[in-house]
């Protein structure tokens, strides 16, 4: 393992601006009763509880303004093209905050993931600066950890399948975008077989580059080789090995990812169907009719109801900013 030097040199200040544009949580005063929603064609996101802290959830609606599960309800495939998916932005390009679909509550809200008690901030190690990409996952997909992968012969690790969108825009938290997948790589983390899907947004100027996974070592070099050693790396500063992959890290191209993604939507459809053992995952939906887990738009708003008003946010921590440096 590399010798770690951490250090408090901070990020360049005009990322640090750029990011904040592109990601500044609404603030209120605690006495308000006001919610954000994010306008999008299709789908809306409402804040509730503080941002920065524990209970802070974003909530998704549809169209009608009926709130829904981004996990269940939103479509995984976006239109009659087969390599096009609908994406759920969980973080944005740039940013520290771990947000991820919340798999074990009802309607799985995005949520900043915890461990050890505390709000989890990926560290920026040198020359990354927090995620590289937009980050999500695909809807109506799960990775069963019951089932052992074929080609890496670990069992899945229990969520959605994970998607690094390497367009052009920032996209915000919570957003839906419609996605064309180009190849996939297989992160094995604790044990576990976490795929990382390579997608471009469809609506990007530049997609109609980008076909298969050739394309990107073509026209982004060096991307790929980054995203390695990303998620290589990004959990040494917390005092952990490097994770390890299948196949040595090499990228495998569209039709092999368009077959992983078939198989983790097969995988769902037994799960929202009660077909297999859900343990903890909440199924709660509103629009998977046949579905035994399926509830009625006011039994929906009233699960939302239950939880805290959006309040003002709270600081993040300075030393999310920091810097980590390695020996080689």
């Amino acid at each position: 393992m590399r010798t770690l030097l951490s250090c408090s040199f901070k990020v360049c200040s005009f990322v640090a601006r750029s990011v904040a544009r592109a990601s500044k949580s609404a603030t209120f005063p605690e006495s308000t009763h006001l919610i954000h929603v994010q306008n999008m064609s299709l789908y809306s996101t409402e804040e509730r509880g503080t941002p920065n802290s524990f209970d802070y959830s974003l909530y998704f609606k549809n169209s009608k303004g009926c709130y829904i599960s981004p996990f269940h309800d939103i479509p995984l495939y976006a239109g009659a093209e087969a390599a096009v998916f609908n994406m759920i932005v969980e973080v944005s390009r740039w940013t520290n905050a771990k947000m991820e679909i919340a798999t074990k509550e009802p309607l799985n809200p995005i949520k900043q993931d915890v461990k050890n008690g505390k709000l989890r901030y990926v560290c920026n190690i040198f020359p990354h600066k927090g995620y590289i990409w937009n980050y999500g996952a695909l809807p109506q997909t799960w990775e069963d950890p019951d089932h052992t992968d074929n080609s890496t012969q670990c069992c899945g690790d229990n969520d959605p399948i994970d998607v690094c969108e390497i367009g052009t825009k920032v996209c915000s938290c919570g957003e839906v975008i419609q996605v064309k997948v180009l190849g996939t790589v297989a992160l094995i983390d604790e044990g576990e077989t976490d795929w990382k899907i390579i997608a471009i947004n469809v609506d990007d100027p530049e997609a109609d580059r980008f076909t298969n996974i050739d394309d990107v070592y073509k026209y982004k070099p060096g991307y790929l080789e980054a995203t390695v050693d990303w998620f290589r790396r990004y959990k040494i500063p917390d005092g952990n090995l490097e994770n390890q992959f299948a196949f040595n890290g090499e990228f495998k191209d569209k039709d092999f990812a368009l077959k992983i993604i078939k198989s983790t939507h097969e995988y769902w459809r037994a799960l929202i169907h009660r077909k297999t053992d859900r343990g903890r995952i909440d199924c709660t939906n509103v629009t998977v009719s046949d579905s035994p887990f399926c509830c009625s738009e006011k039994e929906a708003r009233s699960l939302v109801q239950l939880t805290p008003t959006l309040r003002k946010a709270l600081p993040v921590p300075s030393e999310v900013d920091n810097w980590h440096f390695f020996g080689r």
